[in-house]
């Protein structure tokens, strides 16, 4: 086929937004845009074992290079399944551009095979942007206003391209009327907070005297501003989960990951604290901020819709974090503050999740698992969580290393994107180490199947250390103690209980290699050996599904009540003997 076509200005289209791959999956659709991307030999198109998975590889190769994730999907089945990836996306704020074929225009109407109302099925998830190509001329202006719209509002945008519109010849754009030009340009700027505002931020903070900073991702690039401004006032730094990369856990006044499954120390921190300045986050955990009228609050966030979203503060500073952070420093007073108090906690935090870690459990316990990466991981690794207990594990017990980026599916907390995230982070970065946290059921639910992804494409990469760690404990045990906890209802095996499998067996069926783990005095070992692997490792940690999901103390307390009840209820005294120890060591930690 000589003719230029309208898949090809597409291709060439993503090539001039510096698109450098797209995950996906194949079929009619979307075929003639492949056929492009074949012809012209870029971008990268990688094969995905699912849709789903295309869309969150898409999302985490956004959330590791800080572009834009590009997935393509055919028509009809292909379309639905990027719904979870997309949501992913809209949900933690991440451009991601999903290009998605549809049947040809003719016969749009006609209940066709896999003909799907794509304008209807992506309204709510792609409302910032999503439109259906119906004209050749239109094809690279849409492309253009996708990419902007993505970048503009951190929000998916869908592009719907019927099949007979990819076959078009590609036209010479006129200039005339209806014929509307675009360029493949974006410049972000910088949102410059107003004058007032951050001089009635300044005075707010300076009235306090235990003051809080509330740290989330839109401070990734604040990181230094957040430190000075914390040692300023004097002042103790709790994050939300997706700021948690972005604030060095090793310094004093860090009090951890806030939430649910957030450190006692940031549970205590946000309880006393009289002045809360929440920077670039919309953590929705809203039961752990102060309670209404305990402190007075300050907020800074780029997005002007997004403050006051979640706690009601005095004063507003809309503009970019490091911006905003560096115009305030200098109107600030200089204090001491509440350090001393703050850093008692800490340490007594730091003391507990140490006492936890190595508290004795049948047979491995999952916190030690993950804090006995501590030291271990390389100082240019990646890291992709999954959703689950393992995320518990990785908020309480793991301390990444400065400039160590940890990624997952935070807001919309859906199970099985590790695998597809740490693939994403190793194709944009093949010369660094990866390690994936996940659990089993999130194992079961995607890694299994994009395992097979890691074994076709490892060979091609400069550096083969790509770890997943399984912490295999045969239960969906986050939603089992959510049962307990919320419900008092015991676990109804029928629903928890998950098959077990020979994970490590499998990886080395593929060609890949892997150890299972059922002995606490091997932990460090096994994590030495995979990452000095000559090819991808999975780490199978025979895990304690009975470590209690806790959460943080004084206010959890009534909740472990909540537990003991449902575990009185199960007769298994094990869980109930480890709910009560960790209950004890929550007591005496307690200043």
């Amino acid at each position: 086929m000589g003719d230029r076509l309208v898949a090809d200005g597409i291709v060439e289209r993503l090539t001039a937004w510096g698109v450098d791959r797209v995950f996906g999956y194949s079929g009619d659709g979307i075929n003639p845009v492949l056929g492009a991307i074949r012809r012209a030999g870029r971008p990268a198109f990688v094969q995905t074992r699912h849709e789903e998975n295309a869309a969150f590889m898409a999302v985490g190769h956004a959330k590791y290079t800080g572009g834009v994730g590009v997935v393509l999907s055919t028509q009809g089945p292909g379309a639905v399944h990027l719904l979870n990836g997309l949501y992913d996306a809209r949900m933690d704020s991440v451009p991601v551009v999903a290009i998605v074929g549809q049947q040809s225009q003719t016969v749009l109407g006609s209940a066709y095979q896999q003909e799907i109302d794509l304008q209807s099925l992506f309204k709510d998830v792609a409302s910032g942007f999503r439109q259906q190509v119906n004209s050749a001329e239109q094809a690279p202006m849409v492309i253009d206003r996708a990419f902007k719209a993505a970048l503009a509002t951190r929000s998916p945008a869908v592009v719907i391209l019927p099949h007979d519109i990819q076959q078009e010849p590609a036209p010479e754009l006129e200039h005339e009327h209806g014929v509307i030009p675009s360029v493949a340009l974006w410049s972000p700027g910088v949102v410059v907070p107003q004058e007032q505002d951050v001089h009635d931020a300044a005075a707010l903070l300076n009235a306090g005297s235990k003051l809080a900073l509330l740290v989330g991702q839109g401070a990734r690039d604040a990181q230094e501003e957040v430190v000075a401004l914390a040692e300023k006032l004097g002042a103790a730094v709790v994050t939300s989960l997706l700021g948690k990369p972005y604030v060095d856990e090793a310094l004093p006044y860090a009090a951890g990951t806030m939430g649910h499954l957030g450190t006692s120390a940031s549970g205590w921190v946000m309880a006393n604290c009289d002045t809360l300045l929440i920077v670039g986050s919309n953590d929705p955990w809203t039961e752990f901020y102060p309670p209404p009228g305990a402190a007075r609050a300050v907020q800074i966030d780029s997005d002007a819709k997004a403050i006051g979203n979640r706690y009601p503060v005095e004063a507003a500073v809309t503009g970019d974090a490091a911006f905003s952070l560096r115009q305030l420093l200098p109107l600030v007073s200089q204090r001491t503050g509440w350090l001393a108090d703050v850093e008692r906690h800490v340490s007594a935090w730091r003391s507990l999740s140490e006492a936890r870690a190595f508290t004795a459990a049948d047979p491995v316990n999952p916190e030690r698992v993950v804090r006995e990466l501590n030291g271990r991981l390389p100082a240019d690794a990646r890291v992709a969580v999954d959703v689950g207990s393992c995320v518990y594990w990785y908020a309480r017990q793991l301390h990444l290393p400065r400039g160590v980026p940890a990624h997952l599916s935070s807001t919309l907390a859906s199970m099985g994107c590790g695998v597809p995230y740490g693939l994403a982070a190793k194709l944009s970065a093949p010369e660094r180490p990866v390690v994936v946290l996940s659990g089993d059921g999130g194992f079961q639910m995607t890694g299994v199947a994009e395992l097979i992804t890691v074994s076709r494409l490892w060979r091609q990469w400069a550096n083969p250390v790509f770890a997943i760690c399984i912490l295999n404990n045969r239960d969906l045990a986050e939603v089992s103690w959510e049962q307990r906890e919320t419900e008092s209802e015991p676990r109804f095996e029928d629903s928890q209980e998950l098959p077990d499998v020979d994970y490590a067996g499998y990886a080395k069926v593929l060609g890949l290699d892997g150890m299972r783990v059922s002995s606490a005095d091997d932990v460090s070992a096994a994590w030495e050996r995979a990452l000095a692997a000559d090819r991808p490792f999975v780490l199978d940690f025979v895990t304690d599904p009975d470590v209690p999901l806790l959460p943080p103390f004084p206010g959890g307390k009534a909740l472990a009540e909540s537990m003991e009840e449902a575990l009185a209820a199960e007769g298994n005294a094990h869980r109930l003997s480890l709910l009560r120890e960790y209950v004890r060591l929550e007591e005496e930690a307690q200043l």
